[in-house]
Formats: structure tokens, C-alpha cells, sequence
């Protein structure tokens, strides 16, 4: 009976108190109440947090769009995140194109040219899935985790006493509001009991509500005083944690840089695959095999030459396209003819040439071969060499 007692008494406590915040916010949004305005500082601070939740969202959702395209497979990850469970694994673009290919370079013969190269390209394929596996992976782990940590966790944690500051402003301000009229009705008593009133029993009756008045005001400021000590404790634990953020931004910058580490260690990756399939191929079309009709396409120019190390990609933007008409040139030359050689060239088998950026060669045609490429001769070396790496001399 005692439990129900007390429980029935703090509900209807903490409804007077829901009551309180909801007159008293209520007045706010209507302008008849005072607010009391957090301090500058405070002000930043939340600005900051609530701008740093919503781009860590937004970053967050998109850079699982990046990872993942297919937005089945990324709510069936969800699925089983939340169930605390692993999801299947699944094989993904890459590796699926890499079978298909090799499924059908075997079905038209691995001795066959375009059978061997659907093969070579498939293997490679399945590398670059490989890599891609490795690349989603990573991130998740160094960089989506650590967002979702902050949203899931700290930003929650700053959510709940955010409001809980919000609360106890309310209870302040209903505070003040109370003291407000109590003295502005004690007041009002106290004029009226200065006035000649005739009648014993009247001024008896004045004399206690005088007497009431004065004790509510006194609970009153009582009231304030505990209200504004609840407040300024909930600004100073909201504060501490706000003043966290400039951590958090510390951290996911951390992240940030772990996941531009995953993404150019991927695309160093997957470029060097394509620069050995590109080599491979070189070598699946013979000289001779231009004869049915069929072309053989020349290396594109490009850094090949250059390494690529863990630090950076090389970038290509600054190579030098060989003019429509200095090719026409290079392919109906007749005769020799002297060229600059623009990009570094590794030789793909024996009937090539390995050439040097800036070096001069000599270079003529030669019938039947591809129009892509010229024969190239330096000194006693002589060899097939693609003409978008050189530039002919005057």
C-alpha cells in the first residue's frame, strides 16, 4: 500500500513538472514568457555538434553507396549488422565478369588468341575483385565504423543531456516565472493592507493572506535558487561533452586519411594489373596475326615506366598526345625516317624494341604490319615499335 502511495504521488509529481515545461515553452513560442538564453560559448558548441552529426551522416551513407552500389546488398548488411550476425559472403562485379570470361575462353579454346586473352583478362578481373573485397573491407573497418561509432554513440550521449539541459531551462524559467507573480501578488496584498479598511475581521483576513503570500514567495525563491543550481551543473556536463567534439574531429580525420590510404592502395593495384594484362596481351598478338584482318592495338602512352609506390599514384594529366597528323605522317612514311621517342617503352617479347624517353631512333615501314606500328632501329638493335610513343622528326 506504501509502494502504491508513493508511486502515485511521483507520477503525479512528474506530471505537474511535464505540465510546468509545457506551459512555460508553450508561453516562449507565443512571446509571453522570458527565456533564459544559454551563454555564447555554449551556443558554438551545440552549433557544432549538430553540424558535425549531419555531414558525418551524410558522409557516411555515401561513402557506403561508393563501397556499395547495390542498395539490397547494403540493407541486407544492415539486416545482419543488427542481428549481430556475419553476412554471406557474395561474389562481387569484377569477379563475376572475371569467371564469365574465363568460362568462355576456355569454351573457345584456351589455344585460341581471343580465347587466351578472354582468359588472361578474366584472371586479371578476378585480381581487381580481389582488390575490391580488400578495398570495402578496410574502409568499413578504419572508417565507417568509427562515423557510425560517434552517430550511434557519443552523438546520442550529447542528444540526452542536450535535452536534458533543455529541461532543466524550462524548470528555471517556469521558476522565475512563479517568483515573478508571488512577489507582484505580494505586493498587491501589501498595498491593500495598508489602506484603511473598517472591520476587525477583515483586516484579520488580510493579515493572513499577507502572511501566505510572503511564505509562498519565500518557497519560491527557494525553488529558484535549487532550479538555477540544476541548471548550471546540466550546462557544465553538456558543455564538457561538447568540448569533446574537437577530439572526434581529430579522430575521424585520422580515419580520413586511412581511408584515402585504402583507396590509393586499390587503384595502385589496379592499375599495375591492367599494365601486366596490357603486356600479356601484347604477346597474344603476333605479328603475323594481322594478316585476317584483325589489328593489333599499340600501348597507350602512359606512365608505365614509373613506379608506384605506397605514397602516391602517378598521375598521367601532363602526357603529350601524338597529333592526328603526325601519325598519318609515321604510317605513310616510306623509307626511314628519324623520330623522338616521348614515353619509356619496356618491350613486350623479342620482336619488340625497348625504347627511352627523348632518344632518336630510326624508324621505317614495313608491309604487312600493323598500321599501329613502325620497325624501329638504334644501333645494332632492331624491333616492333608502337608509333603513339613517337613523334617523327623533320
Amino acid at each position: 500500500m506504501n509502494i502504491m502511495d508513493f508511486n502515485v504521488k511521483k507520477l503525479a509529481a512528474d506530471a505537474g513538472t511535464f505540465l510546468s515545461r509545457a506551459v512555460q515553452f508553450t508561453e516562449e513560442k507565443l512571446g509571453q514568457a522570458e527565456k533564459t538564453e544559454l551563454d555564447a560559448h555554449l551556443e558554438n558548441l551545440l552549433s557544432k555538434a549538430e553540424c558535425t552529426k549531419i555531414w558525418t551522416e551524410k558522409i557516411m551513407k555515401q561513402t557506403e553507396v561508393l563501397l556499395q552500389p547495390n542498395p539490397n546488398a547494403r540493407i541486407e548488411e544492415f539486416v545482419y549488422e543488427k542481428l549481430d550476425r556475419k553476412a554471406p559472403s557474395r561474389i562481387n562485379n569484377p569477379e563475376l565478369l572475371g569467371q564469365y570470361m574465363i568460362d568462355a575462353g576456355t569454351e573457345f579454346g584456351p589455344g585460341t588468341a581471343y580465347g587466351n586473352a578472354l582468359i588472361k583478362c578474366g584472371e586479371t578481373q578476378k585480381r581487381i575483385g580481389t582488390a575490391d573485397r580488400e578495398l570495402i573491407q578496410t574502409s568499413a573497418l578504419n572508417f565507417l565504423t568509427p562515423l557510425r561509432n560517434f552517430i550511434e554513440g557519443d552523438y546520442k550521449t550529447i542528444a540526452k543531456e542536450r535535452k536534458l539541459l533543455q529541461n532543466k531551462r524550462l524548470d528555471l524559467d517556469a521558476a522565475k516565472t512563479r517568483l515573478k507573480k508571488a512577489k507582484a501578488a505580494e505586493t498587491r496584498a501589501s498595498q491593500l493592507n495598508s489602506a484603511r479598511l473598517e472591520g476587525d475581521n477583515i483586516m484579520v483576513n488580510f493579515s493572513y493572506m499577507l502572511n501566505f503570500l510572503h511564505v509562498k514567495w519565500l518557497k519560491s525563491e527557494q525553488e529558484l535558487r535549487i532550479t538555477q543550481s540544476e541548471f548550471d551543473r546540466q550546462a557544465e556536463i553538456t558543455r564538457l561533452l561538447l568540448e569533446g567534439i574537437s577530439s572526434t574531429h581529430a579522430h575521424h580525420l585520422r580515419c580520413l586519411n586511412d581511408f584515402v590510404e585504402a583507396q590509393m592502395t586499390y587503384y595502385a593495384q589496379c592499375y599495375q594489373y591492367m599494365l601486366d594484362l596490357q603486356k600479356q596481351l601484347g604477346r597474344c598478338f603476333p605479328s603475323n596475326y594481322c594478316n585476317n584482318n584483325q589489328t593489333s592495338v599499340a600501348p597507350a602512352p602512359s606512365a608505365s615506366s614509373n613506379v608506384i609506390g605506397s605514397s602516391a599514384l602517378t598521375s598521367t594529366s601532363g602526357l603529350v598526345i601524338t597529333s592526328p597528323s603526325n601519325l598519318i605522317d609515321l604510317k605513310e612514311c616510306s623509307g626511314s625516317r628519324k623520330a623522338r621517342v616521348l614515353y619509356d617503352y619496356d618491350a613486350a617479347n623479342s620482336s619488340e624494341l625497348s625504347l627511352l624517353a627523348d632518344e632518336v631512333i630510326t624508324v621505317f615501314s614495313v608491309i604487312g604490319m600493323d598500321s599501329d606500328w613502325l620497325m624501329g632501329e638504334r644501333g645494332n638493335q632492331k624491333g616492333r615499335v608502337p608509333i603513339t610513343y613517337l613523334e617523327l622528326l623533320n
